[in-house]
């Protein structure tokens, strides 16, 4: 159980990200929620688990918004016990018709803003001698795939970035892990199955089936319920010695 406990999810008004915050509720923990959009139905929908929720709308390309949102968190509940970097854009080109913005802001917002977030949260957390920080990072951390420079780019960095922590952080009560998932049926997935079904005639099945057969062998989804009880897993006292895991959950696509 994690009552008591508080954990911050970046980019969690939606899909995985709200998945996460919604199973670590669950388990008591009192959470901030973060993103754009939406952030009443989302606070509501926590609130319902039974604990306390704040919302911060930190845009997560800015280090000094980063900054204001992680000294809300500290001031309203005293310290970030779990740090779940999520937040993550997407953009698809070749290399040479890339735009150079388009780069910056992936890096930006699904690399740099983990660094961010990470530095500020670890002072208190190495105080306590007890912090969880999970990176969401994706199988594109551990493998590629063409038309996505930035994102496979930035995704392979988290999880550098999650091995570095974790060797900084080894003789602490502290830790750092990535979870690596394949297709996860969030509403942004959805949009591809949709546009790729109107654009060939095909049905939602058919265009589902298409989808994952390029790249999953399980032919399934991951959903966001089950990448939640994965941090849930990763906080709890089995994951104590979980250093450095950049586990993925991806239908046998990193396997292939």
């Amino acid at each position: 159980m994690l009552t008591g406990k508080t954990a911050l999810v970046t980019g969690s008004t939606s899909g995985i990200g709200l998945g996460i915050a919604k199973a670590l509720a669950r388990q008591g923990a009192r959470i901030v929620l973060n993103g754009f959009g939406d952030a009443a139905g989302p606070q509501a929908e926590v609130a319902a688990l039974g604990v306390e929720v704040g919302y911060h709308g930190a845009d997560m390309s800015k280090p000094a918004e980063i900054e204001a949102m992680m000294a809300y968190a500290a001031g309203r509940f005293g310290r970030v016990d779990i740090l779940v970097n999520n937040a993550g854009i997407q953009h698809v080109a070749k290399v040479e018709d890339f735009p150079p913005e388009r780069w910056d802001a992936i890096l930006a917002i699904n690399l740099s803003s983990a660094f961010h977030t990470t530095r500020l949260a670890l002072p208190a957390m190495k105080a306590a001698n007890w912090g969880r920080i999970i990176n969401v990072a994706s199988v594109h951390g551990l493998v590629a795939s063409a038309e996505k420079s930035a994102y496979v780019a930035a995704k392979h960095g988290i999880v550098g970035l999650t091995k570095v922590t974790a060797l900084e952080t080894a003789t602490t009560g502290v830790t750092c892990n990535a979870i690596c998932p394949g297709w996860v049926l969030t509403p942004l997935v959805q949009k591809q199955v949709d546009a790729k079904a109107a654009a060939n005639g095909w049905s939602n099945e058919e265009a589902t089936r298409r989808l994952l057969g390029e790249k999953e062998p399980s032919m399934q989804f991951t959903t966001p319920e089950e990448l939640g009880e994965l941090a849930v897993f990763f906080c709890s006292a089995a994951g104590n010695n979980v250093r450095g895991a950049c586990w993925n959950m991806d239908g046998g696509w990193a396997a292939q």
